[in-house]
């Protein structure tokens, strides 16, 4: 499994690499001979779920930082990356990889720009050397396995030209495996490369499985997963008719529905529904959790379960509450935060008015506003409230509300950095939310509330009527429902949203961004290698 991983990075990297024009070229010429080989190893239904696993694995590395497995960005915030800047939070430890997009100075040379280009085409060639290879074989174990991985295939490859498309706009497009290095690339027109991410997830849809229970290995794609993903993505085309019929396609589907009741490993421990879909080995189906409809695995200390390095998520959220007299690191408390996303006073604050009294999205038990100190050494502070003040919120970053969701510590290892616990990318929750989104784009206002008031009354919130819907309604909500799941960034870019409430809301980063901030840079490496042709950088850059 690791040394087929290993063959998947290599040859998975060869776009990003042939992109780059790297001095590497006798390397990426070189004919492999090895068992390994894909000539060797796509040969049956065995070979393709291994070279699927190295999808999987690719995915699953979106983030990682300095990891050993299928990716790394080689830096500390490719996760907040996609979270500063907007709505939603300032820098806290401003470590070095998140400041350019804190500070809105981002360049065509800042790391992150380039690994998140380099992970993208990573992803998107692993995938096309499964589609090209799955065109010739012959020998499969069941009928359908053939479609299955292509199926696969193709929606990892729409999936990674999602964040390109978002990210970087007009992207080269390529559906075929690159047999020598380019240096002639050109920019596709977004509109075409989400045409064919439409066609990729059409074909997902048909051909993946249906049934969410009868897959074979927990967090395996089904056709809802693709579903979930073409109602994001007709929004992105703006055809909203689309957009709401994919929704519904899920919501209708009769597998999923939104949990209501307690349930999983902590059900008989003080909490709420909301609070147990975050709880660890709560994520899946196994664990009664009939709201996720795409679940990346992970697993502490368990070999090819993630590690110290693939999901930081709880490093970016919670405060250095450790470092103020009186407190110790403790699981209970999330564990090792290091604050780099300090989230703003206007959404979380007390008294703001942006959570219904009864929200309990907003409960103790996912929002953690009383802090008590726990360190037996100071015996003089043990078991006192330590309060929450503008200080230790945005001057020292100490202490301020914390996102529960995130909470990750192991008693064993309690500097551990990071979060093996399974990984929600899509659930029911969000699929509701798009619904909404497209029926508000079509002028179906009550539709759009009908929608969204199916996700607050879970939330034992207050229903919101048609005429008080608007988009920055459904915004907000998404905020309530998936802050920090999302990745913000895309959302508001979709929308159109993200200047106006970036500059209305981020105290930091507000007064910095700048209109053609809506896109990332072209990352310079791309630009001079394509010696053969002009490839245009992307305005203000």
């Amino acid at each position: 499994m690791k040394t087929m991983e290993k063959k998947n990075i290599i040859s998975a990297l060869f776009v990003s690499l042939s992109i780059m024009a790297t001095s590497c070229s006798d390397y990426l010429d070189e004919k492999l001979k090895s068992e390994l080989a894909p000539d060797n190893t796509y040969t049956n239904s065995y070979g393709f779920e291994t070279g699927s696993a190295g999808m999987y694995a690719i995915a699953r590395a979106e983030y990682n930082t300095w990891g050993s497995t299928a990716f790394m960005h080689s830096a500390a915030c490719p996760y907040e990356s996609q979270q500063i800047a907007t709505d939603l939070a300032v820098m806290g430890t401003k470590d070095g990889s998140i400041q350019p997009f804190g500070y809105c100075t981002l360049t065509s040379n800042t790391g992150i720009v380039t690994s998140t280009w380099k992970w993208a085409y990573s992803l998107i060639a692993a995938a096309n050397e499964i589609l090209a290879y799955a065109e010739k074989c012959t020998n499969w174990d069941k009928p359908t396995d053939q479609a299955n991985y292509m199926a696969e295939a193709r929606f990892f490859r729409a999936y990674a030209y999602r964040t390109l498309v978002y990210l970087y706009g007009d992207v080269p497009y390529v559906d075929k495996i690159q047999e020598k290095i380019h240096t002639d690339f050109t920019r596709t027109p977004k509109t075409e490369v989400i045409q064919h991410m439409i066609d990729d997830l059409k074909y997902a849809s048909e051909n993946l499985p249906i049934d969410p229970d009868n897959v074979s290995k927990v967090g395996k794609l089904t056709k809802w997963a693709a579903e979930h993903l073409l109602s994001e993505v007709y929004l992105m085309n703006g055809d909203n008719a689309n957009a709401e019929k994919s929704a519904l396609n899920v919501i209708n589907c009769g597998y999923f529905r939104l949990m209501s009741n307690r349930f999983g490993v902590e059900k008989n421990k003080p909490g709420d529904v909301f609070s147990d879909l975050f709880k660890e080995y709560n994520q899946n189906r196994t664990s009664g959790n009939m709201e996720s409809i795409w679940v990346m695995q992970f697993e502490y200390q368990t070999k090819g379960g993630g590690d110290a390095y693939d999901d930081w998520t709880r490093r970016a959220w919670e405060p250095k509450y450790f470092e103020i007299q009186g407190f110790t690191l403790a699981d209970t408390l999330g564990g090792r935060g290091l604050c780099q996303l300090v989230p703003l006073k206007w959404w979380i604050g007390d008294n703001t008015g942006f959570f219904d009294a009864n929200d309990i999205r907003n409960s103790e038990y996912n929002i953690k506003r009383n802090w008590y100190y726990n360190n037996p050494k100071t015996p003089n502070l043990l078991g006192k409230r330590c309060e929450i003040t503008d200080e230790t919120w945005f001057t020292t970053y100490r202490l301020y509300p914390a996102l529960v969701k995130f909470f990750y510590g192991k008693a064993d290892n309690l500097t551990y950095t990071g979060t093996n616990r399974d990984r929600m990318k899509f659930r029911l929750a969000e699929t509701y939310l798009l619904l909404a989104e497209a029926r508000l784009n079509k002028g179906d206002k009550t539709g759009a509330s009908e929608a969204l008031n199916v996700v607050r009354r879970r939330a034992h919130a207050s229903e919101i009527s048609s005429e008080q819907i608007t988009m920055d309604v459904i915004l907000d909500e998404r905020i309530r429902e998936l802050v920090g799941e999302e990745s913000r960034r895309f959302t508001l870019c979709r929308t159109g949203k993200l200047l106006e409430r970036c500059r209305k809301y981020n105290t930091e980063a507000g007064p910095l961004i700048q209109d053609y901030h809506v896109l990332w840079p072209i990352p310079q490496e791309v630009i001079d290698s394509n010696t053969s042709t002009e490839f245009p950088q992307n305005v203000g850059y």
